[in-house]
């Protein structure tokens, strides 16, 4: 049941977004905005927002502008995150900067983040002028919370930081990953359904656990995962050298001597990273049971969700979608892809 509900959000909002992309326009945009939307993704944002809203009392009729522009901010990062992070696929596919070069896939981005913004802007004819501005005013407050995070992530990398904590990376992932992907879609489906009842920190407790178990868990899947599934660069975290939850405790966890190995690993760009050197890391990973202590952390953080979201829904009736919300945390702790 849950797996057809998200393709029935999915399908809905893939066919909206695809079909408000400009026809006629300059080669290599409008057309390019439609490549990652065409690839399936697994849609979790936009059907967020769309069973937050029902599961409030509004329509999906309500909720289908701000599901298709989170979408498509969605997509805009991913875009983005690729040329930053130098990814080579993006849902089994080369990724958009590899197919065409960094300066139109940047473009491409920019793009897409001014198709959401019209879609935005479009909510003032349907909800009216005071939940439309509300929702413009989320997507400021979360696109600064992103950013951050974004940058956080980079600096950590482009400094060579090797001693982080556990509460570094969790603040990282509640800028970068839980405000984006869980928070933002949620507070949008309220205030599209009850414009008027929703507080500043509605949601926000419950957003930060789902987001932070969704990121340990995508962090173990780049380096467990099947890659007919996950569709992206197994191992791609460790050539790029991302500050993952696994690594901090392997920093944490190994020998002084292969620290040292490590901190110069980790000092070298990627294309000086060789793949008997990832192995290597990831085989001091396993060592350490740091892939484990990531598995053990997930279900925590997933655990904590769950509470959160019977105390967020609290008193609201029982429907398929507040079960549907609910089902979605155990999905994001335990997917294969």
């Amino acid at each position: 049941m849950f797996e057809a509900r998200l393709s029935e959000y999915r399908d809905l909002t893939t066919s909206a977004l695809l079909k408000a992309i400009p026809e006629n326009g300059p080669a290599y945009l409008y057309e390019l905005v439609a490549s990652y939307p065409r690839r399936a993704g697994k849609g979790l944002r936009a059907a967020l927002c769309f069973a937050t809203c029902a599961a409030l009392g509004g329509s999906r009729r309500q909720a289908l502008n701000s599901a298709v522009a989170i979408e498509l901010l969605h997509n805009a990062f991913l875009i983005h995150d690729d040329v930053q992070d130098g990814s080579e696929l993006r849902r089994g596919r080369p990724t958009l900067y590899r197919e065409h070069g960094i300066p139109i896939a940047v473009n491409v981005g920019n793009a897409t983040n001014l198709l959401a913004l019209r879609r935005l802007m479009e909510n003032r004819g349907l909800l009216g002028p005071q939940a439309s501005w509300r929702i413009m005013e989320e997507t400021e407050r979360m696109m600064t919370y992103s950013l951050e995070g974004q940058a956080l992530e980079l600096a950590w990398i482009r400094d060579n930081v090797c001693d982080l904590k556990v509460r570094d990376y969790l603040q990282m992932c509640l800028k970068k990953t839980s405000w984006y992907s869980f928070i933002y879609p949620m507070r949008l489906g309220a205030l599209i359904a009850r414009p008027l009842q929703v507080q500043k920190e509605d949601f926000c407790r419950l957003g930060w656990y789902f987001g932070a178990a969704f990121q340990i868990q995508d962090d173990i899947l780049n380096l467990t995962g099947s890659r007919g599934k996950y569709g992206k660069e197994i191992g791609g975290d460790l050539w790029e050298g991302k500050r993952t939850l696994m690594l901090i405790q392997l920093l944490k966890r190994c020998a002084s001597r292969e620290r040292l190995e490590l901190r110069r690993f980790l000092a070298r760009p990627r294309d000086e990273r060789s793949p008997a050197d990832v192995e290597w890391v990831y085989a001091l990973m396993l060592r350490y049971e740091c892939v484990e202590f990531a598995r053990r952390a997930a279900r925590q953080m997933a655990g904590a969700a769950l509470l959160e979201g019977l105390k967020a829904f609290h008193g609201v009736p029982d429907s398929e979608e507040k079960r549907f919300i609910l089902q979605m945390i155990l999905y994001v702790a335990n997917r294969d892809r």
